[in-house]
């Protein structure tokens, strides 16, 4: 069954050619730090990010310039000449974009919806592990479902990931019936677990609602033997409730007008929202995994280039 089509402005609802659109910009992003190879600080960069894996090539004579600490000591000792190890950078590795579009994503105060942030969070990931010759998949959720795709390098890969996040963004719709999506961030990270076994790169990107114990454990369990990364979606809301006026909550059948002008409403409301933001950042950081902080109220490809920037710690 298709779902509704909807009036894709990109801040509410995404289409396919938006996400199309966002290969260019992409190709101005990377997950890993880069300095020329004539820098002194080529090979000291240190990165958050184990970036691919080395091959061993051969054992090799020694030249003037290679790298002394690709020395091999037990054949230099035993034949008394020195001798290095070579290795070779992979080719590839599988990128793994796993994206929450569930209904707690369906809201935004300012500029855009967690969602539609979301969805060109996921397709920009897409973009920069294809132009880096990596394979790309992902998992796509919402309350109810989980879509698998597995991870390939084409183009037609990830246009087959961005037709995915297209179809369950325009499923989104404020009057959907109320179904709890809590328990399904953890069914996503087991999803996860399960075919991410070694050396992938993965993406999450989510507002992370419902997160708990075990998606601590979980995200520690994952990153142990892969390149996690987390980008929490947030609205400006949750940082600052506005000071008058009245603000229309809704869960999906229930919609409530709070008075937030009014102190008894305004201040546990802002403490809430406030901590439960600050709440699951610190549960992201306890799991030792890089964390980017997103909000919807700026364009997303902006906020994720100085996030990176910061993650390779300098300004791309």
């Amino acid at each position: 069954m298709q779902p509704p089509q909807h009036s894709s402005d990109g801040l509410v609802y995404v289409s396919m050619a938006q996400l199309l659109r966002l290969e260019l910009p992409a190709r101005q992003l990377s997950f890993a730090g880069r300095q020329p190879r004539a820098s002194l600080l080529a090979g000291q960069h240190q990165s958050r990010l184990r970036g691919r894996g080395l091959n061993f090539e051969e054992l090799r004579r020694y030249q003037p310039g290679d790298d002394l600490r690709h020395l091999d000591w037990r054949t230099t000792l035993r034949l008394g000449k020195p001798f290095v190890r070579s290795y070779s950078e992979e080719r590839d590795r599988p990128a793994l974009i796993v994206l929450d579009q569930r209904m707690d994503m369906f809201f935004g105060s300012q500029y855009s919806f967690k969602s539609c942030t979301g969805a060109k969070l996921a397709a920009l990931c897409a973009w920069m592990a294809l132009q880096a010759g990596d394979r790309v998949g992902g998992l796509i959720f919402n309350d109810q479902q989980i879509e698998r795709i597995a991870p390939l390098r084409s183009r037609s890969r990830v246009e087959q990931l961005c037709t995915s996040i297209v179809q369950q963004n325009q499923a989104l719709a404020a009057d959907a019936p109320h179904i709890d999506g809590a328990a399904q961030l953890n069914k996503v990270l087991l999803e996860c677990r399960r075919h991410a076994a070694h050396d992938q790169l993965i993406c999450l990107i989510s507002d992370f609602a419902g997160a708990n114990a075990q998606t601590l454990q979980l995200l520690r369990e994952l990153s142990a033997h892969n390149d996690v990364l987390a980008l929490q979606v947030y609205d400006p809301l949750a940082l600052k409730l506005p000071s008058n006026g009245h603000l229309l909550v809704t869960q999906g059948e229930l919609q409530l007008e709070l008075a937030v002008g009014r102190k008894h409403v305004h201040q546990p409301l802002s403490e809430f929202a406030s901590g439960r933001l600050r709440e699951v950042a610190e549960l992201l950081r306890r799991s030792q995994i890089p964390l980017l902080m997103i909000s919807t109220g700026e364009p997303a490809l902006g906020q994720l280039r100085f996030e990176l920037g910061k993650l390779n710690g300098r300004r791309q």
